[in-house]
């Protein structure tokens, strides 16, 4: 049975199609949406509050980027990923955004992150509340806010597809646990480290940060890469 999103996730009137694509993928990535079963439009849509116009289109967007499959008549269904799947989108998040909040921190000026300090206290907020998918949706937000700063609207890009490929199912089981709520911590150490320059325990922190994916997050027994 899938969750309905929180009341902060309903859509609002206004840019519906991009609001309704935020929504929906990060129902997909916290599991609130689940592969396997096929999901009504019509129903996604009396859900978030909207008309299906703007719910099929944001789903059209979705399976450009092979997050969803359309089915004719019959819905969507949230395409399945293997673990080797979701081991090759681990490797290829390492390898672009360690490396970038490594420069990031090290540039100079430092980088200006004002703004993503209140999404930082947001997304610890959302993990005291068990409120998955929206610290889902701010987790993705902060940290693609951190790599706009590098200058490579690319890099953004792809991270941001990445991000959304990976699936985190285990976030349930672990919501409220110490694990899950110093690893929502650790996104205030991570701008501390950036704005402090201090770039090689930044990267550090990332790598670490980026391993609870393939760990708890997902629902694996044992934290990937300890």
């Amino acid at each position: 049975m899938t969750s309905s999103p929180s009341p902060e996730l309903t859509v609002s009137r206004a840019s519906l199609r991009a609001r309704c694509g935020q929504v929906i993928r990060a129902l997909i990535v916290s599991g609130g949406l689940q592969p396997g079963e096929i999901h009504s439009i019509g129903s996604l849509a009396e859900k978030l509050g909207v008309s299906i116009t703007p719910v099929r289109e944001a789903l059209l967007d979705l399976a450009r980027d092979e997050l969803i499959e359309m089915l004719r008549n019959r819905g969507f269904r949230v395409v399945a990923l293997s673990d080797e799947d979701l081991d090759e989108l681990m490797d290829l998040r390492l390898m672009l955004e360690v490396p970038a909040i490594e420069r990031i921190a090290a540039a100079r000026p430092t980088p200006d992150l004002s703004e993503l300090r209140r999404v930082a206290d947001e997304i610890t907020q959302y993990a005291v509340d068990g409120d998955m998918a929206n610290f889902v949706a701010r987790d993705r937000d902060l940290h693609l806010g951190i790599l706009e700063r590098y200058g490579n609207r690319r890099l953004v890009q792809h991270v941001g597809l990445l991000r959304d490929q990976t699936r985190l199912y285990g976030l349930q089981k672990v919501a409220g646990s110490p694990e899950f709520l110093r690893s929502a911590a650790e996104h205030g150490e991570l701008l501390d480290l950036i704005e402090a320059g201090r770039s090689r325990e930044a990267a550090d922190l990332m790598r670490c940060h980026l391993h609870h994916t393939r760990g708890l997050w997902s629902g694996r027994v044992e934290e990937a890469g300890q």
